[in-house]
């Protein structure tokens, strides 16, 4: 059978009298004195701390409960059960008296079925289905009994079903009966909607709250709701005021804090306020990151970085698995920013950069002019977008590191690349004035990999990516300028890895990886590049120029070619485009291009 919170406990104190009226044992006679009633030692919750990164993928308020429960207590004689209309409440009383919360939710029926209605005939005999569902395995009446619950606070129209042998306390409707409880006084806090793990995560045990949530501002008083669905008594739950007493909790008290160096990651869905509750209750910290990435802000990755966390627990799917939440909760907590804020380079951010090699003007306007000249034009052909976009405009730096050449070279591979030493300080000059840096490879008859790790060193700075140039990609019997080159897409993606792992091991950053292209045969199959690596952002860089009308033609057919490829760029040629496009008719580009560079 299904057992509702009863409105009427017996009182601690007549349930000690009545025991003192017992058989003796060391006379064999019944005494007929009273014993002096004794205070009963305060019960008090076992919290845990977690050992390891993990994320508990439960979704609705009961399975997080549930598991952040499992997680941070091994044992509560006393817990708190709400309903999610009541859970901010729930949470809020909890946290008072240092007890779980566990949000109970009515079971789905089973099937698209509605289930039957009730006639006159069931009512002496209980229906087989009804009697399958309450043996059924609930997951709340589990968790109370791994704990060892033997008193529960029932905040709100709570089902225990199989919680066999518990005492179960209803949450009176008024506040100072309610605060009477539990001992405490209880200050009346309105959460509005959006802000409730914020609101538990803020809660101070030491300072007592009830929280419960903002009535909406349009709510007409005659039919707006309560603010949760606390718990009322009715004439006909209790007889008289005279057979029956007031419910009581027994005395208990607020665990010591164990979790020291846990956070707890939100991301702040109203769901996961009981959750928030138990990890406070444990001692842990509490991180709102929407989204589920730390990486992803700036707020995100300083607050990270000044929890230094060592254990993390993520509520919900979207903080990925246990392994990708720990090395991006690494990455963050070194509190190195991309310029424009955050760790993650796309999306969210405009670029808008210099391309060529230094000293060479024929290569493009970056080479035109020295370190601090080129570093200044960077920030003065930026500064038109910012006015055009609600995102970060990053000024750039396009670096082609490795220089196609007509000639084999001393190793053969018609390819001239420029050593660390020679880029250094244009990169650490971008660095220091908040630039991003790409290091552009036309590696010629060697592949992209190889030439790659010659630039390891720089590619281990945080605001420096990575540009493959499969126009000058060529095979063992071509030459530059006769053929254009090409690269398959499982070579791109040796460099994926390569790079991602780089990343990943150095806690960089997100990098951006760019694929030139203006022809389709240039990266077979591109549209199979892996991007599965969130350490990196993949861009195709569509390079055409001439004519505009080309320049569209070229960029549809990109697009078209590569639909899973997230993110573009828009070259600007100074002397082939006719005309060149100004910022204005640059950001009218559909899709916004993310990356927009000038040669």
């Amino acid at each position: 059978m299904t057992r509702r919170a009863p409105l009427i406990a017996v009182p601690l104190a007549a349930a000690l009298a009545l025991a003192a009226c017992t058989a003796d044992p060391r006379e064999g006679t019944t005494s007929g004195t009273t014993a002096e009633p004794t205070t009963p030692a305060p019960v008090v919750s076992e919290p845990a701390a977690p050992a390891e990164t993990a994320v508990l993928t439960g979704e609705s308020a009961a399975t997080l409960s549930a598991e952040t429960s499992r997680a941070f207590f091994e044992a509560a004689p006393l817990a708190v059960v709400g309903t999610p209309e009541t859970a901010l409440q729930a949470s809020s009383l909890a946290l008072t008296l240092g007890a779980p919360v566990l949000i109970d939710e009515p079971a789905a029926p089973a099937g698209d079925e509605p289930a039957p209605e009730a006639t006159s005939a069931d009512a002496s005999v209980e229906p087989e289905a009804a009697q399958d569902a309450d043996a059924a395995p609930d997951a709340t009446a589990e968790e109370l009994d791994r704990l060892g619950t033997a008193t529960v606070l029932a905040v709100g129209d709570v089902d225990l079903a199989g919680a066999e042998g518990i005492d179960v306390v209803p949450a009176p409707a008024d506040e100072n009966a309610l605060a009477e409880l539990v001992g405490a006084d209880l200050t009346a806090q309105a959460v509005p909607e959006g802000q409730e793990v914020a609101a538990v995560a803020a809660l101070d045990p030491e300072a007592p709250a009830l929280l419960t949530r903002e009535a909406p501002a349009d709510a007409s008083t005659e039919d707006a709701a309560p603010a949760d669905d606390a718990p009322t008594a009715t004439a006909g739950d209790a007889a008289t005021a005279d057979d029956a007493s007031e419910p009581a909790l027994p005395p208990s008290e607020r665990p010591e804090p164990v979790a020291d160096g846990v956070v707890v990651m939100s991301t702040g869905e109203a769901a996961q306020a009981a959750a928030v509750a138990n990890a406070r209750t444990a001692g842990a910290a509490v991180q709102v990151v929407p989204g589920g990435d730390p990486r992803a802000s700036s707020t995100t990755v300083q607050e990270t970085a000044a929890n230094a966390p060592e254990v993390v627990v993520g509520l919900g799917p979207a903080f990925g698995d246990a392994g990708t939440l720990a090395w991006r909760t690494a990455t963050a907590a070194t509190g190195t920013e991309l310029p424009g804020g955050g760790q993650l380079a796309l999306p969210g951010k405009t670029y808008v950069a210099l391309y060529g090699t230094p000293g060479s003007g024929a290569l493009g306007v970056l080479g035109e002019q020295d370190v601090p000249a080129t570093v200044q034009r960077a920030a003065e052909h930026a500064e038109p977008y910012r006015a055009l976009t609600d995102t970060a405009v990053v000024p750039a730096l396009e670096i082609i590191a490795s220089v196609a050449s007509a000639g084999a070279g001393d190793d053969g591979n018609y390819s001239a690349e420029r050593s660390v030493d020679q880029l250094r300080p244009l990169v650490e000059a971008a660095h220091e004035n908040g630039q991003y840096v790409v290091l552009d490879l036309q590696p010629g008859r060697t592949d992209f990999l190889t030439q790659a790790k010659r630039y390891e060193e720089l590619l281990k700075l945080p605001n420096v990516g990575l540009a493959l140039d499969p126009e000058w990609r060529l095979r063992p019997d071509q030459v530059h300028l006769r053929q254009i080159g090409q690269v398959d897409v499982a070579e791109v993606n040796q460099v994926v890895t390569w790079l991602a792992d780089l990343t990943r091991a150095n806690n960089l950053p997100q990098k951006i990886l760019v694929l030139h292209q203006f022809q389709v045969r240039m990266i077979p199959g591109v549209n199979e590049v892996d991007q599965s690596r969130s350490e990196l952002a993949v861009l195709i860089h569509a390079d055409g120029q001439g004519a505009q009308g080309d320049k569209q033609t070229t960029w549809r057919t990109l697009h078209a070619n590569a639909p899973a490829v997230k993110h573009w760029g828009w070259k600007n040629f100074y002397d082939e485009d006719v005309p060149m496009l100004t910022p204005e008719q640059t950001m009218q580009v559909e899709p916004r291009p993310a990356f927009v560079s000038y040669q």
